[in-house]
């Protein structure tokens, strides 16, 4: 495993790659430090319109395992990224690919960030992420189309 740069080091990429192998590999507890302790996470493609998480405690809230659903094993895989003429502003196109461990469904779930980091942490993150693919492989296309139409 490579050494992890200090925070104040980490490039926009560095933290980027940090986030998405820190949630596949399921260390919950250490993505809200990748934040800024003030932030404006938003998903703008989210069936409820979830509203953004502005704090690293609402990022600990938001990362906090729930206990159900089944187990997803799964791995970063197609990332590429882009560098703008902001150097701390980066976009970054990856899908999670893996398997439900209870069933072994293969999934592949598509996303794209624009991250925005200021001295190693995000301050600010659009997540454009396919929620209702996430939602069937989790078990939940049911909640969800409850709470659409309800």
């Amino acid at each position: 495993m490579s050494e992890v740069p200090e925070p104040e080091h980490r490039s926009p990429r560095d933290v980027f790659l940090a986030l998405v192998n820190g949630v596949a590999e399921g260390r919950w507890e250490e993505l809200p430090e990748l934040y800024a302790e003030h932030t404006d996470v938003v998903h703008p493609f989210h069936p409820l319109r979830a509203p953004a998480l502005r704090t690293r405690e609402e990022l600990r809230a938001h990362f906090a395992p729930t206990g159900t659903g089944p187990l997803l094993i799964r791995r970063p895989a197609n990332i590429t990224i882009h560098e703008t003429a902001d150097p701390e502003v980066i976009v970054a196109e990856f899908e999670y690919q893996g398997h439900v461990a209870e069933s072994g469904e293969e999934f592949a779930l598509p996303g794209i960030f624009v991250l925005r980091v200021r001295e190693g942490q995000i301050v600010s993150s659009r997540d454009y992420f396919d929620h209702l693919a996430a939602a069937r492989v989790r078990g939940g296309l049911d909640p969800l189309f409850a709470a659409l139409t309800g």
